[in-house]
């Protein structure tokens, strides 16, 4: 199929926003905003108690932002000042922000050169008595090889946080990303797959850790306690979500599973049909691992012109995220990273969500295939 250059007129964006259809979100957020009672609510407990059942773990917690559970999650692994949180440099920078924001140091693990997920073998190599916890990203809703990275953490004692924000909807050994570890972190921000305008979520393995993440995200006080009479023996932060984030998030839960059987739809139609293409290379991944997508990554030779021909073609595309250890402010965890090297001089990202139509990616698959 041919599409004349003339007829190209939509970009297709790398990005959209899904949101509930009007209908069945404003009478719902028009009630919840109108009850006299939009703080941390009723709506935050339910959308807590549903989310889990999506994501196979239902102890979580809900906080108005990814970022806020992640801070947490780093305090719950018991990572304080002086000590040592293994991470990835090939992540948003909010990852390893909330580590500094605890105060611990970073020691950057390299990736692996084919996806861009942290690699097992660098994490053990960099593991010191001072190590706290592991952070491993799901990088572009790939799930890490979670086994190999357990077995890791387990042999030494040490949690794994995982960062999921690219993997809503993402399995890993046949079970949701969710419960594998000490501590999952999913995002609600606004690009994500499902989104509550802004919100994180955090899973607990432990049932103490849970008990814990309620006091750090609400001032250190117990919301269920008399106010009067409580004392507050931890320094906690206003991290709660709000009853019209969760209102949101109830509605838009009744739509997710259809916006990312689309992305997973989308991701497994581009890994048939890019196959094979002259300089350009598929990502490959952990066999136990099932990408919910977010984007979808290709590794290209000559990145500049193979931009230039989707820019032409009216198709989105972006390195999204600028690797972490260029950045001035975490200077002093430097260190050699030959497969993020790799990797980083390569990737690009494709636009893979639940805004694609059949058209459309064949369209892009037809552009790609054109060469460059």
């Amino acid at each position: 199929m041919s599409y004349p250059k003339s007829e190209v007129r939509t970009t297709i964006p790398l990005f959209k926003v899904f949101m509930a259809p009007e209908g069945a979100l404003m009478p719902r957020l028009r009630e919840t905003l109108y009850s006299g009672q939009i703080g941390e609510g009723a709506q935050v407990v339910h959308f807590e108690q549903k989310f889990g059942r999506l994501v196979g773990n239902e102890q979580v917690l809900s906080f108005y932002s990814g970022t806020a559970a992640l801070h947490t999650a780093v305090m719950l692994a018991g990572a304080r000042p002086g000590d040592e949180v293994i991470s990835t440099a090939m992540t948003a920078e909010p990852t390893n922000m909330a580590i500094k924001h605890a105060g611990a140091k970073i020691v950057w693990a390299d990736v692996d050169p084919k996806n861009g997920n942290i690699l097992p073998e660098s994490i053990a190599e960099k593991i010191t008595e001072r190590t706290k916890a592991i952070m491993a990203v799901h990088y572009g809703g790939v799930p890490a090889a979670l086994e190999k990275i357990r077995a890791i953490a387990e042999n030494h004692g040490i949690p794994v946080i995982e960062d999921a924000a690219h993997a809503l909807g993402a399995r890993y050994g046949g079970v949701p990303i969710g419960s594998h570890s000490e501590y999952v972190m999913f995002s609600l921000q606004a690009i994500k797959h499902m989104t509550t305008v802004d919100g994180g979520m955090l899973t607990c393995a432990d049932a103490d850790d849970l008990r814990k993440g309620r006091l750090i995200r609400w001032f250190g006080i117990d919301r269920q306690a008399e106010r009067t009479s409580v004392d507050v023996e931890i320094v906690g932060y206003k991290y709660h979500m709000n009853n019209v984030n969760a209102t949101i998030g109830l509605v838009q839960l009744d739509y997710i599973q259809e916006v990312i059987d689309r992305h997973i739809a989308n991701g497994r139609f581009f890994d048939r049909e890019l196959k094979g293409i002259p300089g350009l290379e598929l990502c490959a991944w952990d066999p136990q691992a099932e990408p919910s997508y977010w984007f979808y990554t290709v590794l290209v030779e000559d990145r500049g012109r193979f931009c230039r021909l989707l820019a032409e073609h009216g198709i989105g595309h972006s390195q999204s995220h600028r690797r972490n250890d260029l950045h001035s402010v975490f200077a002093e965890s430097h260190c050699e990273l030959p497969g993020l090297d790799d990797f980083y001089g390569r990737m690009i990202h494709l636009p893979c969500g639940w805004w694609l139509s059949d058209e459309d990616r064949q369209y892009m698959v037809d552009t790609i295939k054109k060469g460059w």
